[in-house]
């Protein structure tokens, strides 16, 4: 099923009555925004790891079309929409460029890392959770899909420098926030209806403000173990 059937697809069920919700497929850019923030990082992480050319191009690919590629091969099945439009390996491209030239700079700002993550989970979430919504999956499994494609990148960006992946341990809210954020666009958008671009933007908003809140005044989680100590 294709973006143009699914859509249509969808807005059928929405006359109909028998599917509320989201009758609209964010625009590409959104995705493309978050594929060349997560490559960045990717690169930035590359480059710390002392990586040559080869390398930092392997992990600003992983880290930036991970997620998307377990979303659209796993739960949506459809053909990955990254091998369908050129723009993702310019974005990653010139991600690439970008994190080779910033790296050093992003050294001395320590946050900076964790600031472009913020935003790239944010709008990996949302964008994941409305594919899942626009191809006919239920509220509770967009949450999913969109969890999955705001932290599977950095989840297989860990995995490949061998660190332990941030998702797995206590530290600042971060698949938290990008948890909420999902919430928050499925909430807005398919229960109340709201525009679907401006929902994106404030499930963005969330995501992005916790993550920042929670670096700025170390928010954290803590061990299962410690609960009951």
């Amino acid at each position: 099923m294709n973006d143009n059937t699914s859509f249509a697809f969808h807005e059928r069920k929405d006359m109909d009555g028998a599917m509320p919700g989201v009758s609209f497929l964010l625009p590409i850019e959104f995705d493309l925004a978050a594929t060349f923030l997560a490559a960045v990082t990717g690169a930035w992480a590359a480059s710390r790891r002392g990586y040559d050319l080869v390398g930092v191009c392997v992990l600003a690919f992983a880290a930036s079309v991970g997620g998307g590629l377990l979303r659209d091969s796993v739960f949506v099945m459809q053909i990955p929409v990254v091998m369908q439009n050129s723009g993702y390996l310019w974005a990653i491209f010139t991600a690439v460029l970008v994190g080779v030239l910033t790296f050093r700079y992003a050294e001395r700002f320590v946050d900076l890392f964790a600031y472009t993550d913020a935003l790239a989970i944010g709008v990996y979430g949302v964008y994941g959770a409305n594919r899942a919504l626009i191809a006919g999956l239920p509220p509770e499994g967009a949450i999913v899909v969109g969890l999955c494609n705001a932290v599977g990148g950095g989840l297989i960006r860990d995995i490949l420098v061998r660190e332990e992946p941030i998702m797995f341990k206590p530290g600042q809210l971060y698949t938290l926030a990008a948890f909420s954020g999902v919430v928050v666009f499925v909430v807005l958008s398919h229960i109340y209806g709201l525009q679907t671009q401006r929902a994106a933007w404030i499930a963005i908003f969330v995501t992005a403000l916790l993550r920042l809140l929670a670096i700025r005044f170390n928010w954290t989680t803590h061990a299962v173990r410690t609960w009951t100590g």
